[in-house]
């Protein structure tokens, strides 16, 4: 091990920004973003960044208090050795949960900072870069306190909006209600008829309930329905799949390969979407891929945050490949938010570059996204460092 990648110093910044206006999905209304962003720094200042994905105040505290004493003085480019060091450092009381969600974000700057030492872009160190593009879905049409005619039109509009920014495909939010969510379904079809479309419950139906709502979806020519269950119910998968045609997404709740092993052998889910700032990682990310791959199953990381977590996703899907494959194939799509997010849009010299609906690969070493830290500064409301 060179002195020189050896890890010297870790630092912690919790962000947070108010929206002006509160959104909401099935489970709750946001009124603000919060995420926990990880820097680790190399012996020669060389540094990478990570994004963790979940409650920023007790990832910070993991990882302050547990995690970066132990990888303090480890070789930053053994990605895989550091993982599993963290792994068995917690596996008696933590094989999931917030602890792994902190380790996501560790692991995450990991590979940015190996890159960087090896001028390689994260694309290129998961395999190779199978494209220079991704194709985007707009991830939107959340709900808002406005009487449910109006918001339906709003949603409308929203959708309408996209379409005119060049995004060939979107995904609703569903779980409202079921007399809303299916007058929304059908308002968003007639409006654009030609448009790929989502729908995601956030985990808002039981199985009945799934059922009906899959059949709407089925009858307005909807590409996937994404978690229509709850994660605790994993045998209830099949049982869904079993009565609909749709194919089941969902993902973004699990963590590890073990955990995806167990919700994918069930046979009911068609893609798993899991989120490299909550499942274990990058290094996790692409093992969870092996074994879908093992089972026919394509993987969408789900993406939600800042620049970091997207591009992240983006260097995993221009690395990755669809299953079987053909010739002609449809590209596996980004997820692309659309909500308002300060820490997203107003931090990052260089961000991922999203245009008419495609984003373009970074091409920088690591994650290839920059990070404006005097700009961040305004919005930290808690900053740790730990140093050898």
């Amino acid at each position: 091990m060179s002195s020189t990648t050896k890890i010297a110093t870790i630092r912690t910044y919790h962000l947070r920004d108010h929206l002006e206006e509160p959104f909401g999905f099935s489970q709750w209304y946001y009124d603000t973003r919060n995420t926990l962003w990880v820097e680790i720094v190399a012996e020669d200042g060389t540094a990478g960044w990570g994004e963790c994905y979940g409650p920023s105040e007790v990832y910070q505290t993991a990882i302050d208090r547990f995690y970066a004493p132990r990888l303090l003085g480890q070789d930053a480019l053994a990605t895989d050795r550091n993982w599993q060091l963290m792994w068995r450092a917690s596996l008696d009381f933590a094989r999931g949960g917030v602890m792994m969600g902190a380790m996501s974000g560790m692991d995450m700057a990991l590979w940015d900072l190996r890159g960087k030492i090896l001028n390689q872009s994260v694309c290129e160190m998961m395999g190779g870069r199978h494209s220079d593009t991704v194709p985007c879905y707009a991830t939107g049409m959340y709900f808002k306190e406005m009487p449910e005619d109006d918001l339906i039109r709003s949603i409308v509009d929203e959708a309408s909006t996209y379409q005119q920014q060049g995004f060939a495909a979107l995904k609703i939010k569903v779980g409202k209600n079921p007399n809303f969510d299916t007058q929304q379904v059908e308002s968003l079809r007639h409006a654009l008829p030609d448009m790929t479309m989502m729908a995601d419950s956030n985990h808002a139906f039981d199985l009945p309930e799934a059922i009906r709502m899959g059949r709407v979806l089925e009858a307005n020519d909807f590409r996937w329905f994404e978690e229509p269950l709850s994660p605790e119910f994993e045998n209830q998968f099949r049982q869904l799949q079993d009565k609909l045609d749709i194919p089941i997404a969902t993902g973004e709740c699990e963590q590890t390969r073990f955990g995806f092993e167990r919700l994918l052998r069930t046979g009911g889910v068609q893609i798993a979407q899991p989120d490299l700032a909550y499942c274990g990682g990058p290094s996790e990310a692409l093992k969870i891929r092996t074994l879908a791959s093992a089972k026919g199953i394509n993987v969408i990381p789900h993406a939600w945050g800042t620049m970091l977590n997207l591009a992240s996703a983006t260097h995993f899907l221009a690395s990755g490949y669809r299953e079987p494959g053909r010739k002609e194939i449809d590209a596996l799509m980004l997820e692309y938010d659309r909500t308002p997010n300060a820490l997203r849009d107003e931090l990052f010299d260089i961000p991922v570059v999203v245009e008419n609906g495609v984003a373009t690969v970074p091409t920088g070493p690591g994650l290839g996204v920059i990070v404006n830290e005097q700009k961040m500064q305004s919005f930290v409301v808690n900053q740790t460092e730990l140093k050898v």
